[in-house]
């Protein structure tokens, strides 16, 4: 199957727009019309040449984000949410009337960028396994968005894994489960690991221990019609010693944990939003 695409501008191909550039450089995606990407070195430039991307280190050529954007259809802007209405601003004469922008910042509203530029604004939210293919981005349309803008934003995502289409007014919720929730999954693994060090296994045999147990658990669930608690239960004897450890889990009350992280970044979020 392969995805046809309109000319792409990435305006900041940092860790993210990097991770998205390469899903788009699959061979199974056409970018009709090229891709040209930013970066603020002159270094990072000249690794994405290598991949044969044009593109305009910022430290070299100071107008490489109005050059990049020049023909795009579709502008993606990769930068820190501080930095949106900014470069924006920057930008705005150097838009396409048609380009759809999407920005993959957080807490920036749609509603605070169509009042800086006139076009089609989008917001996406997707997480760092974009560079291996498997992210989950959340994506919200702003006023001015049709059905075909947002499908071909939908597109553009799912050259790095899914997409799950979500009013504005969650698309900050969505970013503390998918898009901080990789950290969340990091962190369960680097507690869990060391708990197998500590009973004797050594670093790399905690850590296969554990990843594969977590790879495992998940491809289990892929190919299962099950929920994750019925499966979680399957494994779960009565009076058995998996019963045991699960009753200590249930007891720290996870989900009041998950619940106070999630608010803590939610809040985090609507301070970026103002400012």
């Amino acid at each position: 199957m392969t995805t046809s695409l309109p000319s792409i501008a990435i305006v900041g191909a940092g860790s993210m727009g990097g991770a998205i550039l390469q899903g788009l450089l699959d061979p199974s995606v056409t970018v009709t019309g090229g891709i040209r990407v930013t970066n603020r070195t002159e270094a990072k430039a000249a690794a994405v040449r290598a991949d044969g991307v044009e593109s305009f280190a910022l430290e070299n050529t100071p107008d490489g984000n109005a050059r990049a954007v020049a023909g795009a259809k579709v502008v993606m802007l990769g930068v820190k949410p501080h930095m949106i209405p900014d470069t924006l601003a920057d930008l705005a004469p150097f838009l396409e009337p048609d380009a759809i922008i999407v920005s993959v910042a957080a807490g920036v509203t749609t509603a605070r960028m169509e009042a800086i530029v006139d076009n089609v604004v989008l917001r996406a939210m997707p997480n760092t396994p974009a560079i291996v293919g498997k992210a989950v981005t959340g994506l919200s349309a702003g006023s001015r968005a049709t059905d075909d803008d947002l499908a071909i934003a939908r597109a553009v995502f799912e050259t790095v894994g899914t997409v799950v289409e979500t009013p504005e007014s969650q698309i900050d919720a969505l970013s503390t489960i998918s898009g901080s929730g990789p950290a969340y999954v990091f962190l369960i693994l680097e507690e869990f690991t060391r708990t197998a060090i500590d009973l004797g296994f050594t670093p790399e045999q905690a850590l296969t221990l554990v990843a594969g147990t977590f790879e495992g658990s998940l491809a289990l669930l892929a190919a299962s019609d099950s929920s994750p608690e019925e499966l979680r239960r399957q494994v779960t004897s009565p009076n058995g010693t998996t019963e045991r450890a699960v009753e200590q889990l249930q007891a720290a009350d996870l989900k009041a944990t998950f619940d106070q992280a999630t608010a803590a970044a939610l809040a985090r979020a609507k301070e970026l939003a103002a400012g």
